[in-house]
């Protein structure tokens, strides 16, 4: 590449920079920029890097309670849970890379959210990866599901981290553009939190790590566009990532933060060395100065505006004490990584960069990082919502053979066993998994402690598309509930939310209305967001993906011995339903799958008979009463049913059950209302639960009890009895023959 000897309004357009935001740059500098500068802004100012249309909104999302000690504006936010030790964790999202080269888009998606942890001092103990794909039936999104969770496994399990969790859903809008969404926690003194300020004028600003090559040059910038036909040839833009590396990188960086001669540490991540130098310097209210000749180098005749937007892979940034610069170089030899003093911290509030004795870029920090342009986008309710929300679903046909309709559901892959994903990494790294995947929350044990943490992330574009509001109300509530149903109190979440183009404003009415029902979910919960991620442009020739918020939620369990899972224990157990049925089915599984339908009004949130089935779960749990819990989520109540018989790690356990509600016998069985919660318990228990259930003013329903070897189901109009065999060979098979 050479560097071109003027700045011309196509040149200006080429870095996504509009004409309003080019002057905003003139009046910023007092000169027009150079073609390194034009660079740096156009990825610190691209929607990736600066949230310019979406920050309007994040504002209004709840971010502050008494266990939270860092919320979002660093690497990863910090939740304090006692005994000293705090949690740290974000997710984040690599869905265009995934697309144009899907092993390494994902890997490097893992490798990035990794050093978001271990940045903050933290030791990454966990992955989760919820996924969205096309459907499996094209080959096309068959090869990116593939590549996808090769790539989350070949980095996790070789850079020692395990993925313990995640979901899968496949839907047709998704096969022009899939969603990588990787989340991370890490567990860390909170004491020793460590921040990306830099402070301490003469600091030396040293660079750790890999070389720095060509790879992911303008991600940012490609992440912050719409698909078109070419966009499959710009591989050039995916990193290359190397886990053997970064597990270098984690232990060399903890090693160095059990001392204490770092002041600033950051991650090299979108934009780069860019992104980290301009950063650290506006966090620090300082500046920066730093030497691209002393940058090292895999690759011979890099021009600056290529060092400074390369994103390369497993480097970091860090501002060390003067004086203690022999005790970091010792610390990154020892672990055969690269660590050059690049430059120094600085007064004058300047990201400065050189090359030599020659100054390439010298940009106000804070302009970069803290200044970029800030929209309030037009806003328009979609026009389909008139047709959606009014359809009569009281003409959709009753299936003749209900229990033919629940086995078509157990195998949709967006239900079916995720065993054929999960069974490719390795989840039981460190020995702190007690909870394995598969059941509706994974659960952690805290080292040191008697203490665990539940982990889930939930979402549901279908929801979301046919009410962005309660849509996302309805991501909130199911994490919560998740982890509820492990035995834990939900704490706080980290989200990433998926949208198509912010410039089209029944896109933005979406994106607008989805953040204020997390904002209200949050709110109700007591669970603050701590960061996450928004990722916009999600869209090929036009189509946008359903607009998906991912809720990563995290529960703390004050006694690990109560954790719970989902599946029925013992024959003879009374199985309960927490929550009542609805006649509720526009926006189900059942609709898409059954009768090829994504129409009607989702299910109605109630907050607070939500927070009151929650709690009433919890109490019943802690009271030691609870031998199951499971909620009812896609597919409903005969789902979860089904579900509870056969997801076990044992033998399947067949139950003989009767629906609680009157109304249509498809609603009765596959409505997917929320605030339910199926519970097992032992007989002489049952009358306890119930008494929980009514303290809370939570209704509680029999159903019946486990036992025998099927799942018989009756209701008013209906009654069938299916093999345990059957449902099992079903769910466990839906998605094996497409991945496995």
């Amino acid at each position: 590449m050479r560097e071109p000897a003027k700045i011309t309004p196509d040149l200006v357009a080429q870095h996504g920079i509009t004409p309003d935001e080019y002057q905003r740059i003139l009046a910023i500098l007092g000169r027009e920029p150079n073609f390194t500068e034009l660079g740096i802004f156009s990825v610190m100012w691209s929607e990736h890097c600066s949230y310019k249309s979406s920050r309007a909104h994040l504002k209004t999302l709840p971010t502050r309670a008494p266990c939270i000690l860092q919320g979002p504006g660093e690497n990863a936010g910090v939740v304090d849970i006692g005994d000293g030790l705090a949690i740290v964790f974000k997710m984040e999202s690599h869905n265009h890379p995934s697309f144009i080269e899907p092993h390494q888009g994902a890997a490097t998606g893992v490798g990035g959210i990794i050093r978001d942890i271990f940045t903050m001092g933290a030791r990454p103990i966990a992955l989760l990866d919820p996924l969205r794909f096309g459907p499996l039936t094209d080959a096309k999104s068959r090869f990116l599901a593939r590549g996808v969770v090769g790539g989350i496994s070949a980095y996790g399990n070789a850079v020692g981290v395990p993925t313990v969790g995640g979901e899968l859903f496949t839907h047709e809008s998704y096969a022009g553009n899939p969603l990588v969404n990787v989340f991370c926690l890490g567990i860390a003194p909170k004491d020793r939190i460590f921040l990306a300020r830099a402070s301490g004028e003469g600091n030396p600003v040293i660079y750790v790590g890999a070389k720095t090559g060509r790879d992911g040059i303008h991600g940012a910038t490609m992440a912050s566009e719409a698909f078109d036909e070419g966009s499959e040839e710009r591989r050039p833009t995916v990193q290359v990532g190397d886990p053997f590396r970064e597990k270098l990188l984690i232990e060399a960086c903890l090693e160095l933060m059990a001392g204490d001669a770092i002041v600033a540490i950051q991650d090299m991540g979108a934009a780069g060395l860019t992104c980290s130098t301009c950063e650290m310097a506006s966090r620090g209210g300082t500046g920066i100065e730093i030497d691209l000749a002393k940058v090292p180098l895999r690759e011979t005749g890099m021009i600056p505006y290529e060092v400074m937007l390369s994103e390369s892979q497993e480097r970091m940034l860090l501002v060390a004490k003067r004086g203690r610069e022999p005790e970091v170089m010792q610390v990154f030899a020892k672990w055969d990584l690269d660590a050059v003093i690049v430059g120094r911290v600085t007064g004058d509030g300047l990201m400065r960069v050189k090359e030599g004795d020659r100054v390439v870029a010298e940009i106000p920090a804070r302009a970069l990082a803290e200044e970029g342009p800030v929209y309030h986008r037009r806003m328009e309710r979609p026009a389909y919502l008139a047709e959606t929300e009014w359809a009569d679903l009281a003409a959709v046909p009753v299936p003749e053979q209900l229990d033919r309709a629940l086995l078509a559901l157990l195998a949709s892959p967006n239900i079916a066993s995720k065993l054929p994903v999960w069974q490719q990494y390795d989840h039981l790294l460190f020995c702190n998994t007690v909870v394995e995947p598969g059941s509706d929350a994974v659960v952690l044990r805290v080292q040191g402690t008697g203490k665990g943490l539940a982990l889930a992330a939930d979402g549901n574009g279908r929801y979301t598309y046919l009410d962005p509001y309660e849509g996302g109300k309805l991501a909130v509530a199911e994490a919560a509930r998740n982890v509820v149903c492990a035995g834990a109190q939900p704490l706080a979440i980290t989200n990433c939310l998926n949208f198509g183009n912010p410039e089209r404003p029944e896109i933005m009415w979406q994106f607008g209305e989805a953040v204020r029902g997390m904002g209200d979910a949050c709110r109700a919960f007591g669970t603050p967001v701590t960061g996450g991620n928004v990722s916009l442009y999600n869209e090929t020739l036009g189509t946008a993906i359903l607009p998906t918020p991912i809720i990563g939620m995290v529960g703390l369990l004050d006694d690990i011995r109560q954790a719970t899972t989902q599946w029925f224990k013992a024959a003879g157990d009374i199985v309960l339903l927490l929550g009542e049925t609805r006649d509720e089915l526009g926006g189900s599984e059942y609709l898409k799958v059954v009768h090829g339908l994504e129409t009607g009004r989702p299910p109605r949130l109630d907050l607070t008979r939500e927070r009151a089935v929650q709690a009433a779960c919890l109490a019943a749990i802690r009271a030691g009463l609870v031998r199951s819990a499971h909620d009812c989520a896609d597919g409903g109540l005969a789902v979860a049913l089904a579900e509870c018989c056969v997801t076990g790690p044992g033998l399947p356990l067949g139950a003989r059950l009767a629906t609680d509600s009157d109304h249509r016998p498809d609603a009765q069985l596959f409505a997917e209302s929320a605030s339910r919660i199926v519970l097992s318990v032992r007989p002489d228990d049952a009358a306890r639960v119930e008494r929980i259930a009514g303290e809370y003013r939570v209704p509680c329903r029999r159903l019946g009890e486990v036992g025998g070897d099927a799942l018989a189901l009756h209701g008013r109009g209906f009654s069938f009895s299916l093999p345990v065999d059957a449902v099992r060979e079903a769910w466990s098979t839906g998605l094996w023959r497409w991945l496995g």
